[in-house]
């Protein structure tokens, strides 16, 4: 399962009312690349064939099949300070994160650099 905090959910109600695409929700997956292995991919979408569907805090949190396992018990908060804004998932499965914080690495997965 992937939660939002009320701040993230706060965020994703409004682009998705701005949008004004019924049944979509915040898709959350994962994508190889980067220094660490994986990338999270953050997008308004609708479900296809095969996601999981969470419900949390009145938001529909999409996860695909092979994201589910790295991302299960993840929590995606919304942060602003003045460098910028923009959402961060916070995830208990991560071993390893690269120095810029764009990239991790879960157990049982070799690095893709060094």
């Amino acid at each position: 399962m992937v939660q939002l905090t009320d701040i993230a959910a706060q965020k994703v109600t409004q682009f998705l009312s701005s949008e004004q695409v019924d049944g979509a929700g915040l898709r959350v997956g994962v994508k190889g690349g980067g220094c660490s292995g994986f990338q999270y991919q953050l997008a308004l979408d609708e479900s296809k064939a095969g996601d999981h569907i969470f419900e949390d805090r009145g938001v529909r949190v999409i996860v695909d099949e092979a994201s589910l396992e790295l991302v299960d018990g993840s929590i995606v908060d919304y942060q602003e300070s003045l460098m910028g804004a923009g959402f961060e998932v916070k995830n208990p499965n991560v071993v390893a994160a690269c120095g810029c914080g764009s990239s991790f690495r879960v157990a049982d997965e070799e690095p893709s650099c060094s």
